[in-house]
C-alpha cells in the first residue's frame, strides 16, 4: 500500500428488527452476509472504487431471498411489488435514487445509472420508462413465502410468530424488515453508501420509503450511512444525513452515531444504521432488538448478529 492509499473498509446490513428465532436461521443469515462482504472486499482490496463496491454489494444482497430487497421483496396492499433504492457518491456528494419501480432484478443499477443524469431521482412511471430506455430484462422478484405472507395478512390471519418460523426456513429473518444497505471506503479515501428495499409491505399505493431519500442513505467526504427499520421513523429523524452532518461538523463517528441513537430511542423509534467515516472508523447503532450487519475492518470479517448492547460499538 502506497503512502497515499488508505486501508479499505466495508460494512453491509440486511435489516433490523426482532431476534432470529433459531440457530439455523442465524447461521443462514450470517453466511449470506459474510459471503457478500468477502466478495465485495476483494474488489476494494484490488483497487476498486467505493461506488462500484457499494453497487456490487447491493446487487448481491438484492439477489438473496433472505432479505426484503430485489428478489424476496414484500408485496404492497394491492399485491404488487414496488422497490426503491438510492446511491450516494460521497466524494462528489451526489445522490441518485429510484422510487417504487417494478419488474426489475436490481433497483440499485437504476440508481447507479442516474448518477450520470441531470434528473437523478425517478418515481414509478419514470422508472418504468427508464427500464424500457435501457432495455433492462423484465424480472419477477416474487418468492412464494412473500405471497403466502400477503395472503394471510389480507385475510387478517397473520400470525407473526408462525410467520417468523416459516420465514427462517426460507432464509428470511423477519417479515417486512429486511432492507439492505452497503457503505464502503476505498483505498483512495472515497466513501459511498447504497440502500435498497421492497418497502414496508401492505402499504398504501404510492407510499415512499426512506431508502430512496437522504434521510435513509447519505454520504459526503467525511462519512457514509445506510439506515434500516421503520421508514417513517427514519425520515422523521432524518437519520443518515444527521449522522453524516455531525461527523462533518467535527464529531467522531462514534459520538455522532451514539447521540443520534439516543435521540431516536427517546422518541421510541424503531431503526438502525451502519456507517464508515473517512478516518476508517466503522460503526453501527440501533434502537430495535437487532441489526443484521457484517463488516470487514481490513483485517477480518465480523458481524453484529449477537450484539445486543444498546450502546454503540465501533471498530478501526
Amino acid at each position: 500500500m502506497s503512502a497515499n492509499q488508505v486501508q479499505p473498509k466495508l460494512i453491509v446490513h440486511g435489516g433490523a428488527g426482532g431476534h432470529l428465532r433459531s440457530e439455523k436461521g442465524e447461521a443462514m443469515v450470517r453466511k449470506a452476509l459474510h459471503s457478500v462482504v468477502e466478495e465485495v472486499y476483494d474488489l476494494l482490496a484490488y483497487g476498486g472504487n467505493a461506488v462500484d463496491a457499494v453497487t456490487m454489494g447491493c446487487q448481491l444482497l438484492e439477489n438473496q431471498p433472505t432479505f426484503n430487497a430485489g428478489t424476496g421483496s414484500v408485496l404492497q396492499s394491492d399485491g404488487q411489488i414496488r422497490m426503491s433504492a438510492a446511491l450516494m457518491d460521497g466524494a462528489r456528494q451526489r445522490f441518485s435514487g429510484i422510487i417504487n419501480v417494478s419488474r426489475v432484478r436490481h433497483p440499485i443499477e437504476l440508481a447507479k445509472f442516474l448518477q450520470g443524469e441531470d434528473d437523478r431521482v425517478l418515481s414509478d412511471y419514470g422508472g418504468a420508462e427508464l427500464l424500457r430506455e435501457l432495455n433492462v430484462p423484465i424480472y419477477d422478484p416474487l418468492i412464494n413465502i412473500r405471497l403466502q405472507e400477503w395472503m394471510q395478512e389480507r385475510e387478517e390471519n397473520f400470525d407473526k410468530e408462525m410467520a417468523g418460523v416459516i420465514a427462517e426456513q426460507a432464509l428470511i429473518h423477519e417479515p417486512r424488515k429486511g432492507t439492505i444497505g452497503v457503505v464502503a471506503l476505498d483505498d483512495r479515501g472515497r466513501i459511498a453508501a447504497g440502500t435498497s428495499t421492497g418497502g414496508k409491505g401492505l402499504e398504501r399505493i404510492g407510499r415512499v420509503s426512506d431508502s430512496a431519500m437522504p434521510a435513509g442513505n447519505y454520504a459526503d467526504a467525511s462519512a457514509g450511512v445506510s439506515c434500516t427499520g421503520i421508514g417513517e421513523d427514519i425520515m422523521e429523524e432524518c437519520l443518515a444525513a444527521k449522522i453524516v452532518i455531525r461527523v462533518g461538523d467535527g464529531m467522531s463517528l462514534a459520538t455522532a452515531m451514539n447521540k443520534s441513537m439516543e435521540e431516536s430511542r427517546s422518541r421510541k423509534r424503531d431503526l438502525g444504521a451502519i456507517a464508515i467515516a473517512s478516518d476508517g472508523t466503522i460503526a453501527w447503532g440501533k434502537t430495535s432488538e437487532v441489526i443484521l450487519a457484517a463488516y470487514h475492518d481490513g483485517k477480518q470479517i465480523g458481524d453484529t448478529l449477537n450484539w445486543n448492547n444498546q450502546e454503540l460499538s465501533d471498530y478501526h
